[in-house]
């Protein structure tokens, strides 16, 4: 015995998908809007290791942290950073002797990296980022 059913035919209406896929695009390039990034552009230095290096002619190394800045090793008051770094840096003229080592600490706001970064670039230094401290090993 064979049952009998009904074949519905039934398209949905072509004008639906149009407007999806409409609406679809739009929510697309509304999320994807470009918006330029903040910050400053950093020319990264050329690393060239030196043995016999003396250390007068070390290269200056700044360690930021949320109230208080370092030049290598003494802490400075925001205010005496500046003349500081620019006594450093006046008597080098080799690009690679500008290079200035910066380390920050994960609590520094962007805010004042920022600044302490103009700052060094103000004084004429080429700012490089140490980002893990290595560690070293000695084998006897």
């Amino acid at each position: 015995m064979k049952l009998r059913r009904n074949k519905l035919l039934a398209e949905p209406p072509a004008g639906a998908s149009s407007d999806i896929a409409f609406i679809l695009i739009v929510f697309f390039l509304v999320c994807a809007s470009v918006q330029p990034e903040q910050g400053r552009p950093q020319e990264i230095p050329k690393t060239e290791e030196e043995p016999d290096k003396q250390e007068k002619n070390k290269n200056p190394e700044v360690e930021l942290t949320r109230t208080v800045v370092i030049l290598n090793g003494d802490p400075l008051k925001d205010k005496s950073f500046e003349p500081r770094l620019n006594s450093l840096l006046a008597d080098k003229q080799n690009p690679g002797d500008r290079v200035v080592m910066l380390k920050s600490r994960k609590d520094v706001s962007y805010e004042r990296w920022i600044q302490f970064t103009g700052l060094i670039e103000k004084a004429g230094g080429i700012v490089t980022l140490q980002l893990e401290e290595e560690q070293v090993q000695v084998v006897n």
